[in-house]
């Protein structure tokens, strides 16, 4: 059954901002996220007569649309402002402790969030108007690494000219003379795996779909950065947008691809605006659109920006999230090289791992990976080094520990990661390492804790991400995810430590082997190495 919102008339703001967005484009289903956000914007939330309004305009049941606004935490559908300011209360910036905020009032909301990809500024605030990035204006507090961070800070984001100077563009002209199956092949042939976490190889994801006899093909760049303690992806799209563009530009080219989309966190508003400029800028240059260089190559890149849900990281809820519906995962099989984005073969790749490609097709690339480190080190900031750098190098490097602290503990990959204790300072920072000793990077998080973290706060804030962030669309992360929030709050009380533990294992295990995606997969992995590698609930542990 239809649902009616009895809403009246939309108002003027809200049918100008649809006006405009579909002003150069024919409705249709997968324009649902972006017509949200464009009323969102132009009021400051979404009342029933502007639901209704995109319904109409969309050719989309106004329950439907209800459904996919109330998906996203940072859109409203009770009256707020337009002008916003999100203070981050997750771990990188409280530790787990309380927080407690300023006052909203009529012309201005202030609201809890969770990681907002700025950890190197913790405590972090960002304030948005209208949608639109108002400050702070702070840059990542520190930034070595002279390859994949090569342009970061030293060639103006908006300058194609300056991008082109630099080497930008040779790579895409190296691909256009060895053809599509040698790019395909370089990849492989290098080694490359996802920088996102998962560490799939990225040349046999390419391999799959060129092959693929369906078309379209799609390409999709996973910017939807929301591990608490990770931030480097932000820094790559803010401060090098060309090189993604044209890295996003070979998968399509290599793939077979003619469209792609690249989906950005909501919380990178000014990502979304450089992107969107340096988009324009390669349109004019024609290194986007019809008959790339002359190549006869056709390729463009749309942005879609989430609104505030952790899961649409995981690869197949970004399809349902562009697609213009709830971002909940689908079930695998198919995967996304058989059936992805508009049941299509679709080759997903993080910012990271596109970041890699141009220098591998100029034969230039080198073993390294971009560490984001945070907490309570001298010097936060993104830190490219070799996969064989050990913990204890890559705390130094950035100063180590602040003065008159002491170690207590690293986690490692964010909250679906693992705890490194002070024992495990040398193990090597590459994928197959960390993998061996029972340790993950995940994401690049190195989120240094000190002796003043309450680490049982810490992990009850773990445990909330996980309760907030599940899509509830599968049981074992639905009620696991809770009860495990319940077996820490228990055991934070004195609980009896040998049946709250075995329950979490319990709970834990089951998360794991029967989820739907990762997030239920991995809500445990912190916890677990909390317990087991650094003695929490177990020695006494604080």
């Amino acid at each position: 059954m239809d649902l009616q919102f009895q809403g009246g008339e939309a108002s003027a703001e809200e049918r100008g901002a649809l006006d405009r967005l579909l002003a150069t484009q024919a409705p249709r289903r997968d324009l649902v996220l972006p017509a949200l956000h464009a009323v969102h914007d132009a009021v400051g939330w979404l009342s029933p007569a502007g639901i209704d309004e995109i319904g109409r305009r969309l050719d989309v049941a106004p329950a439907e649309v209800f459904g996919v606004a109330t998906f996203y935490a940072m859109f409203s559908t009770t009256p707020r402002p337009r002008r916003v300011t999100y203070v981050c209360e997750d771990i990188a910036c409280t530790g787990g402790a309380h927080l407690t905020l300023d006052p909203s009032t009529d012309a201005h909301a202030v609201l809890p969030s969770p990681c907002l990809g700025l950890c190197d500024h913790a405590p972090a605030r960002l304030e948005l108007d209208g949608g639109r990035y108002v400050g702070p204006m702070a840059r990542t507090s520190t930034l070595r690494g002279d390859h994949l961070l090569a342009n970061v800070g030293t060639t103006a984001y908006g300058d194609l000219v300056a991008y082109r100077a630099a080497g930008g563009y040779r790579a895409l002209a190296r691909s256009f003379e060895v053809g599509p199956a040698a790019v395909v092949q370089m990849v492989s042939d290098w080694g490359l795996v996802g920088r996102g976490g998962a560490a799939f190889p990225t040349g046999r994801k390419w391999a799959a779909v060129a092959a693929q006899p369906t078309f379209p093909h799609y390409v999709v760049c996973n910017a939807d950065e929301s591990e608490p303690g990770t931030f480097k992806d932000r820094v790559l799209l803010e401060d090098d947008p060309f090189a993604i563009i044209e890295a996003m530009t070979i998968a399509g080219f290599a793939t077979g691809a003619a469209q792609g989309y690249l989906y950005l966190r909501g919380e990178y508003p000014l990502a979304a605006e450089r992107l969107e400029n340096a988009f324009r800028l390669a349109r004019s240059a024609g290194l986007l659109g019809q008959d790339i260089e002359g190549s006869g190559f056709s390729f463009d890149i749309d942005l879609r920006v989430g609104a505030g849900a952790y899961i649409c990281g995981e690869e197949t809820a970004i399809f349902n999230s562009i697609e213009g519906y709830r971002g909940e995962p689908r079930n695998k099989p198919p995967f996304p090289v058989d059936a992805g984005l508009f049941a299509k073969p679709t080759v997903v790749n993080n910012v990271e791992t596109l970041a890699c490609i141009p220098h591998i097709v100029l034969g230039d690339a080198r073993e390294t990976k971009l560490y984001c480190l945070s907490g309570a080190v001298a010097s936060p900031g993104v830190y490219e080094a070799p996969l064989t750098v050990t913990l204890r190098e890559l705390i130094e490097s950035a100063g180590g520990v602040r003065e008159g602290s002491t170690l207590k503990a690293v986690l490692l990959g964010g909250a679906a990661g693992a705890f490194a204790g002070p024992d495990d300072l040398d193990v090597e920072m590459s994928f197959t390492a960390l993998r061996d000793a029972g340790l993950s990077l995940g994401s690049g998080v190195v989120m240094v804790i000190d002796e003043t973290v309450d680490l049982g706060a810490f992990l009850a804030r773990i445990a909330d991400f996980f309760v907030d962030e599940s899509c509830g669309q599968c049981v074992p992360c639905r009620v696991g995810t809770v009860r495990q929030q319940e077996a820490v709050a228990r055991l934070r009380s004195g609980g009896d430590a040998l049946h709250e533990l075995a329950l979490l294992r319990d709970v834990g295990v089951a998360m794991r082997d029967a989820s739907i995606c990762g997030l239920g997969q991995t809500a445990y992995n912190a916890i677990e190495s909390a317990i087991t590698r650094i003695g929490m609930f177990t020695k006494g542990a604080r």
